[in-house]
């Protein structure tokens, strides 16, 4: 067989967010090419269903609520040794800026940016992170744009990019990588809650040039993301969005 740069054949990655949506579809596509995958999500029926859409052996689910208090160590005792994470877990609401909260803020910044951060932290303490591995997480064109209503959204997925930039000069010299991989509007139970709360969907795609996007096109990114094809990336920003963001900067 020819050398296939994408393959994560002999490859553990764990993903975050795996019960539904982009974080589901990322583990089926990392089984699909070959890796042995830990998922985790709050939602244990969901979980269940994502494992059981994964071909291949040596998966594992590890049903977690990653804001509860052990919940990042019950998941990274459960990982083992990995060569690769996705952090996929998030949470968007619209709130406009004039009514912003605290508990609006914790919620949102929690789950996007300290549980992402903790968890990496948690990680390397514990050595689970091998080298070479790839980091990557799932950011959003919000954070580029700061459509309305989304100013802690924005924000908590702007401060990956940061985050994952420093996070790869510390883990550098271990030949560990960490990007970040922003979608666009992709057809998700996410944004279809997005939707009912009066985010105007139908406006966006009307100027996305390649139009709606689904799980599998940003899965495909997080797979070169984790793979050898993109081993001299890193600290980089990865949008896939149908061409949206910059037909909006123009």
């Amino acid at each position: 067989m020819s050398f296939n740069p994408f393959s994560l054949a002999g490859r553990r990655i764990l993903v975050t967010g795996a019960s539904s949506g982009i974080g589901r579809q990322i583990a089926i596509s990392c089984a699909d090419m070959g890796a042995a995958v830990v998922i985790t999500g709050r939602d244990p029926t969901r979980l269940d269903d994502t494992l059981g859409q994964l071909v291949g052996d040596g998966h594992t689910a590890v049903p977690a609520d990653l804001l509860e208090t052990g919940a990042i160590d019950r998941v990274v005792a459960a990982s083992g040794a990995l060569n690769g994470v996705v952090h996929a877990a998030g949470i968007a609401k619209m709130v406009p800026f004039r009514m912003i909260s605290q508990a609006h803020l914790d919620t949102v910044l929690g789950l996007n940016v300290h549980v992402p951060l903790l968890l990496i932290k948690s990680l390397l303490a514990k050595r689970s992170l091998q080298q070479g591995a790839s980091i990557v997480f799932v950011g959003a064109v919000a954070s580029e744009v700061g459509p309305v209503a989304t100013a802690v959204y924005s924000a908590s997925k702007a401060a990956l990019l940061g985050a994952a930039r420093t996070l790869a000069l510390e883990v550098a010299k271990h030949k560990m990588r960490a990007n970040v991989l922003s979608p666009g509007y992709v057809r998700t139970p996410l944004l279809d809650a997005l939707g009912k709360t009066g985010a105007k969907i139908d406006a966006l795609l009307d100027i996305t040039p390649l139009g709606m996007g689904e799980p599998v096109d940003v899965a495909h990114a997080a797979v070169f993301l984790l793979s050898d094809a993109s081993r001299w990336v890193t600290r980089s920003l990865f949008i896939a969005d149908g061409g949206l963001t910059t037909r909006m900067s123009v």
